[in-house]
């Protein structure tokens, strides 16, 4: 079976909550999975005044990892419609990677939380579905088989881009059933979609 990496940066937890549920989703298709966290920029002192999640289980991965996985998935937190400057530092790493076609035929998918429903969400995870396509991936979405990212009956997350959350503006709110059920699925896809090519 195949080897799917998720790799997220999170400040609150948001994201990886939501890596969890996609690691669960890529599992039960029998994929091994690995989650890691990319390194945090901010310095001590500032990342614990904002009462920054410091406690994440997941390991601090390496540039050099990401070539020994069939599947990548990439996570973050927005910064105004965009990817965080600590995953766009980790992969800006990646260009050895890129002269050697190291990523090429692999494949790719994003996640992404925003603070509003508005915040950004689409254009933060094209931000990084652009770095993946560089690196030569071919990508995975969240399609309309995840019927949960159409529910007007509440604030929902979820594009065809791949799975989101809503955080609040201020981080109290976590990611909703519908949210997490986005994301398990869409782990579930990209190991299906790993397996075939690669199992």
């Amino acid at each position: 079976m195949s080897k799917i990496l998720i790799l997220y940066y999170s400040s609150y937890g948001h994201i990886e909550t939501m890596a969890d549920a996609i690691a669960e989703g890529a599992r039960s298709q029998g994929a091994t999975v690995d989650i890691r966290r990319v390194p945090e920029t901010v310095p001590d002192d500032i990342a614990t005044a904002a009462h920054y999640k410091r406690d994440q289980a997941a390991s601090v991965a390496t540039i050099a990892e990401l070539e020994h996985y069939d599947a990548i998935i990439v996570g973050t937190g927005t910064r105004f419609g965009r990817m965080s400057s600590q995953l766009a530092a980790f992969l800006d790493q990646g260009g050895g990677l890129w002269a050697r076609g190291a990523l090429n035929g692999k494949i790719g998918a994003a996640f992404v939380s925003t603070a509003t429903q508005h915040g950004g969400q689409e254009t933060t995870l094209f931000s990084i579905i652009t770095n993946l396509l560089h690196f030569g991936m071919t990508i995975v979405g969240l399609p309309y088989s995840h019927q949960g990212q159409m529910s007007v009956d509440e604030i929902v997350g979820g594009a065809p881009y791949g799975a989101t959350t809503i955080t609040g503006t201020d981080s109290s709110r976590v990611p909703s059933a519908i949210d997490l059920a986005g994301a398990r699925h869409q782990g579930e896809l990209v190991a299906r979609l790993a397996n075939k090519v690669f199992g």
